[in-house]
């Protein structure tokens, strides 16, 4: 029986990650979309986005089945937990980068008002913490997803900057506002796939230790 279930365990490690992998490669795609203003990309990227939502589906419905089937408790209990809550902020970092991809399409026809250069710096962090709270969540690595916590001050910190600097070009020029806006609005999608991802390291902390998130 319990190796049924170890099997059963290693099945939803693996689909934790096909699903990782794929939100991972929405927002470097989304990015991609923007500045190189590849609409195809940006289509492509929003009519895929419902492929990540049947993912969190089928593994949302493993972990319900694990629960009836084996009755699972303590760190295993612990585990099939973090894997509903860690799915269901994948899903929204998918969302955020469908959305960051039909805002690329409006911007697609224009000239931007300043160089893209702190959405991918931003992108790149948000990235990477994602990608780091996955590998601490599979391997278990409690000081890597305290790691990915602590970037989540990068994420913010680029964020401000980039607001500040629209507010500047809004003050310069009004007519600026409208894609100013819209600039920022990626900005900001950026912002919430890193608190996505500290939320997923938060749950890493709470199936290694028991400690419950303030999230």
């Amino acid at each position: 029986m319990r190796e049924n279930f170890e099997k059963e365990l290693k099945n939803l490690h693996l689909e934790i990650e096909t699903m990782g992998n794929m939100v991972i490669k929405v927002i470097d795609n989304s990015v991609i979309a923007l500045t190189k203003k590849n609409t195809d990309l940006a289509k492509k990227i929003i009519a895929e986005d419902i492929d990540i939502n049947n993912m969190e589906k089928k593994i949302e419905s493993h972990c319900l089945n694990i629960i009836l089937r084996e009755n699972p408790v303590a760190s295993d209990l612990r585990f099939i937990s973090s894997v509903l809550k860690i799915i269901t902020d994948l899903e929204r970092i998918a969302d955020q980068g469908a959305d960051i991809a039909e805002i690329s399409l409006y911007l697609s026809d224009e000239d931007f008002i300043t160089p893209i250069v702190k959405i991918p710096q931003m992108a790149n962090i948000a990235q990477d913490m994602v990608r780091k709270s996955l590998e601490a969540f599979i391997n278990g690595d409690l000081s890597l997803a305290t790691e990915v916590i602590e970037m989540d001050n990068r994420v913010d910190e680029l964020f401000h900057c980039l607001k500040n600097h629209l507010i500047e070009l809004i003050i310069e020029n009004p007519k600026n506002g409208t894609q100013a806006l819209d600039i920022l609005m990626i900005g900001k999608y950026l912002e919430r796939i890193g608190d996505h991802a500290e939320n997923i390291s938060e749950w890493v902390i709470y199936f290694l230790t028991g400690k419950v998130p303030n999230i």
